[in-house]
């Protein structure tokens, strides 16, 4: 009997206590195409100069950061951490998210476990016209 999948499992749990720093809830993976950021403020930047080229924009940010890798987007297994902030540029609204990402896909779609990490991403927030 392989122990590798229990105690991938265990430390699963064990780090979203960590990084939750809560009891340990049913935290659901979620796998796709993501602005991933090394902080929230990089994300905040992303928000505000975005115009609708993406590419132009993670360059912008990145030059900004004096990072090349500062941002990028990436497909990713991740599991979402708090909300941080909610940011608006003149189109639309989002919520700033700390991510905890625990596995990379390549171009077939696998998912490829790589060692947990923190980042920032975004997601967009749906506006109610009144």
């Amino acid at each position: 009997m392989s122990f590798a999948p229990v105690l991938a499992a265990a430390l699963l749990v064990v780090l979203n206590i960590l990084f939750f720093g809560t009891a340990a809830q049913a935290q659901e993976v979620e796998i796709g195409p993501s602005l991933i950021c090394d902080t929230e403020k990089q994300v905040q930047r992303f928000i505000a100069l975005y115009d609708g080229d993406t590419r132009a924009t993670i360059n912008a940010v990145n030059r900004e950061a004096h990072d090349a890798t500062a941002c990028g987007v990436v497909t990713t297994a991740y599991v979402r951490g708090p909300q941080l902030a909610n940011a608006r540029n003149k189109d639309k609204s989002f919520s700033v998210v700390q991510i905890l990402v625990v596995g990379i896909a390549d171009d077939d779609g696998s998912v490829e476990s790589v060692a947990p990490a923190v980042f920032y991403s975004l997601f967009p927030v749906e506006e109610i016209e009144v």
